[in-house]
């Protein structure tokens, strides 16, 4: 358990890429660890996309100012009409599938020597527009992963948490 907590603490929202390209195979393990994440009923009601080519990198880039020039752009897409639903109180888990599987990713990224961050603030509708793969998928997020640079560094937020009392309690 020691290695996972020490993992989620290193991992942090890189914003400072280098320009050294990413391996396949690091790409491809990342995909791998998406893959592996539980989603309610195991419906995966979700998709990557790869951006690799400069073309598609431009478009994407003009989404959002929060690309910070990584090498690799990976967008998440979930499908809300093919994901599981609560019988209890109606909740579509396709939101709550894709925090997961992002999650998965950013953390595979870590484990992989990787930068990487969940950019959430970006024209969902301009990518559609560009990409007709996306249609029928709700577009949560953008990650720009690569080699962290030489001066990059978290943010200072990033090491103001609260106590885990503050957050936990039992009732």
């Amino acid at each position: 358990m020691n290695d996972f907590v020490t993992l989620a603490h290193e991992r942090y929202s890189c914003r400072q890429f280098s320009d050294r390209p990413v391996e396949r195979i690091k790409i491809d393990k990342i995909i791998e660890a998406a893959i592996a994440a539980p989603t309610a009923c195991d419906n995966q009601a979700w998709y990557v996309w790869e951006v690799s080519d400069p073309i598609s990198q431009k478009v994407v880039r003009a989404s959002t100012p929060y690309h910070f020039n990584a090498p690799v752009l990976l967008i998440l897409g979930v499908k809300p009409d093919e994901a599981g639903e609560s019988r209890l109180s109606k909740v579509n888990f396709a939101d709550i599938d894709g925090g997961i599987v992002g999650a998965h990713m950013l953390l595979a990224a870590q484990d992989l020597g990787l930068g990487a961050l969940w950019v959430g603030d970006f024209n969902a509708d301009a990518i559609q527009e560009a990409f007709t793969e996306t249609d029928g998928f709700r577009l949560v997020g953008i990650f720009p992963i690569g080699y962290a640079a030489d001066d990059a560094h978290p943010s200072r937020h990033h090491f103001e948490r609260k106590a885990a009392s503050e957050l936990c309690m039992q009732i």
